[in-house]
């Protein structure tokens, strides 16, 4: 049994204190609602023998504590509470948070603010709910970090808690790379590293998804398959979870007294009239504006609806303090009052105008009331107030819904429109009030059977369990790392042999890639190293690489070791001189430089390396789709170009190889080994190029892939920045002999 700890910037409620008076109110929002939702359902959320809450709360400890007393706190969670700094909180949340993160991520870059020290206090924020966690937290429990406050949050958890079970759930946009490199180098780097400090990552939509893959790639170079990104050694799952409602709760709200006595009183009220309602948060992501001025060319084109229609336009109040929030409430007043002022008679007013919370059964009243919901926000991660106005309706209703938002993926029956096209808007108005009711309950019986069925509970159950799924491949894959047990028995083979054969590639082995070729020189580490190795008699150590003999030579040529070049096209053996394998004329370059010519103009990074016997095309620079897609075409070009000839096409590592077949480091290898005929083999290498040596030395030797990715090799270790301390071992042992 596992313990389930849920956190998020705020707790699901808010203490109000009134002199001796307190209320326990619950906050507002998506976020809150859904997973509140989840921890009330009756259904179980993968067997956790218990639930808690964690987030910050503006009370001081002092009123927690009476709540509690009181018996004001929900019984249904544990609550863990985190009282912060007054000044750092600010800065952090309607500083960084919803001054920088919120207007980004929407696509407002015109409003963001890039104030260094309201990142600051994000960073104090996220590493202060770290420490909260650490205090609480138990091997086993499964962490749930939410949404763009505490994006930190998952790597910070993760460098103390290596082996936690960490998903994280954005319930906002993630933007295209385009909007994401915006924000300084630090800050990007430093939240997307934050946010793969998870197992899991969860978008409401498969762009999402997709623009948070190709940011990754862009910025931090990871490598990626599919849906996977193999980042600090761990394997991490990138996935679209929509978020969905508590179904149920709002079908049954339907006969609830009290709500049925609210809508009743409503439809008396507006007797005659058909009603449209929209709710929000007061924002600018909301396009509330756009929408009032939609609603007001509805009324201009369409005379005949004037005292048969009324708008019901809720605002929620939210941000109060954030300078852009106060004048975007005093704009959508003015407006109200000028289209009141436009169109009002002695007996009708269009727009009923409300900046207020609703309750639950004020909210569901209006739902059902409603003949239209226009919600229309320029960009919105999900959109829950949708989904509740479908489940509310019984037998009529017409969603009118922006394109822009996450829940029009799903709920494509409704009347899509571009929020910005008041035109569009209002055409959708007239649509939506005179659609035939039969239409109306078509339309509402497909998004119902699709919400009731992808409701918020069988959304926390497909993450959670993707989650402990993702856990599970990462431990698959660590079946084949090269632990400590498994190094020990190496080591004691090591120590008991008498001549060694020690074979090693270079590039992603013993140096990393680096931009360009001629940049990855062998560092001092390196050299001191394979000295070392040298130094034991027994070891014959052997540098199979892919490089040219000049390059070799120039680098390496001092050390007394076997180097290969050119995967085998030319050797030296240690104290000999260099000796071609090949004596095949070069003449077969110039029929494919034209082609590698060719991609090379067509894909900017990409270049040209011309070895003796070897032509590579290099796209490790370029953009990661692009050069990837303009990779697979040239294969196919060359593999066309090179069908019955002597040459071969090798997919290497971020490069395509040319070169005339037979010349591979598995046969190199196996020349090698029948001179030196050795009691003890070690194989390290990274590249596809490798497996010919792994399949070859298989049963007869160590061999070990460096990298994630299928391989015939027996063992792996994950980064090149392991193989230098994994050789040293080997030296040690060595010192520790003599």
């Amino acid at each position: 049994m596992k313990r389930l700890l849920i956190v998020s910037n705020r707790l699901p409620f808010n203490i109000e204190k009134n002199g001796e008076e307190m209320v326990v109110r619950q906050s507002s929002g998506g976020l809150v609602s859904a997973i509140k939702g989840c921890f009330e359902s009756n259904e179980e959320h993968g067997h956790f023998e218990e639930k808690m809450w964690i987030g910050s709360l503006e009370s001081t400890p002092e009123d927690w504590q009476d709540a509690n007393n009181r018996g004001l706190i929900p019984p249904d969670f544990s609550i863990t509470p985190l009282f912060t700094p007054k000044e750092v909180y600010e800065k952090y949340y309607n500083g960084f948070s919803n001054s920088t993160i919120w207007p980004l991520f929407h696509y407002f870059p015109s409003l963001v603010q890039y104030h260094r020290d309201c990142y600051e206090a994000y960073y104090k924020i996220n590493r202060l709910f770290a420490e909260k966690i650490s205090e609480v937290y138990q091997p086993g429990d499964v962490i749930w970090v939410h949404d763009y406050q505490l994006m930190l949050l998952p790597q910070m958890l993760r460098e103390r808690f290596p082996d936690a079970i960490i998903g994280f759930f954005l319930h906002i946009p993630f933007p295209s790379y385009e909007i994401i490199r915006l924000l300084p180098t630090e800050w990007k780097i430093n939240i997307l590293r934050g946010i793969l400090g998870a197992d899991l990552i969860g978008f409401h939509t498969h762009d999402y998804v997709q623009h948070f893959i190709h940011s990754t790639k862009m910025i931090l170079r990871v490598d990626t398959q599919f849906n996977t990104i193999q980042f600090n050694n761990r394997l991490i799952k990138v996935d679209l979870f929509p978020i969905g409602i508590e179904y149920q709760k709002f079908r049954k709200a339907i006969t609830d007294d009290v709500v049925v006595n609210i809508s009743t009183s409503l439809e008396h009220r507006f007797i005659g009239q058909k009603i449209i309602f929209s709710v929000d948060r007061l924002d600018y992501t909301k396009g509330l504006n756009y929408r009032l001025k939609g609603f007001e060319e509805f009324l201009e084109r369409h005379p005949e609806w004037r005292e048969k229609v009324v708008f019901i336009f809720n605002i929620i109040p939210s941000r109060d303090l954030i300078p852009e929030y106060i004048s975007r409430r005093k704009e959508i007043q003015e407006q109200v009052s000028s289209i009141n002022g436009r169109y009002s008679t002695l007996h009708w007013q269009p727009l009923i105008y409300r900046y207020n919370h609703l309750g639950f059964e004020e909210l569901c009243a209006l739902y059902q009331s409603a003949d239209v919901a226009l919600i229309t926000p320029l960009r919105d991660g999900m959109n829950l107030v949708a989904k509740e106005y479908i489940a509310s309706c019984i037998d009529k209703g017409v969603l009118i819904l922006s394109e822009l938002t996450g829940a029009a993926s799903e709920l494509n029956e409704a009347l899509l429109v571009n929020p910005t096209d008041s035109t569009e808007v209002a055409n959708a108005i007239y649509e939506a009030l005179t659609m035939p009711l039969i239409e109306q309950r078509s339309r509402l019986s497909y998004m119902q059977r699709r919400i009731a069925e992808y409701n918020v509970s069988k959304w926390s159950n497909d993450f959670l369990t993707e989650l402990l799924g993702a856990k599970s491949e990462q431990q698959k894959q660590k079946v084949n790392l090269l632990d400590k047990d498994e190094l020990a028995s190496i080591l004691e083979d090591y120590r008991r042999s008498e001549k060694r054969c020690i074979l090693l590639d270079y590039d992603g082995t013993l140096a990393p890639f680096q931009k360009l070729p001629v940049l990855a020189t062998p560092g001092d580490d390196v050299i001191d190293l394979l000295n070392a190795m040298c130094h034991d008699e027994r070891n014959h150590v052997v540098i199979i690489s892919g490089r040219d003999v000049e390059t070799l030579e120039k680098w390496l040529g001092a050390l007394p070791v076997t180097l290969v070049a050119e995967h085998g096209a030319c050797i030296r053996y240690k104290n000999e001189k260099w000796v071609e394998q090949v004596s095949a004329t070069p003449e077969w370059k110039d029929q494919i430089r034209p082609l590698l010519e060719l991609f090379s103009s067509r894909c900017v990074g990409s270049f040209i390396e011309e070895k003796r016997n070897t032509l590579a095309w290099h796209y490790r620079n370029t953009h990661p789709d692009l050069g990837f897609i303009r990779s697979r075409e040239l294969r196919n070009s060359l593999m066309q170009l090179t069908a019955n000839t002597p040459l071969q096409v090798i997919d290497g590592n971020k490069v395509l190889e040319v070169r005339l077949v037979g010349i591979d480091k598995g046969a190199t290898c196996q020349k090698i080994m029948a001179r030196l005929e050795p009691d003890f083999t070690l194989c390290l290498g990274d590249d596809t190029t490798d497996e010919d040596m792994f399949r070859l030395l298989r049963d007869t030797a160590y061999t070990i892939k460096i990298g994630s990715g299928s391989t015939a090799a027996e063992y792996t270790v994950l980064s090149q920045t392991e193989v230098v301390p994994l050789l040293q071992k080997f030296v040690q042992e060595t010192e520790v002999v003599h």
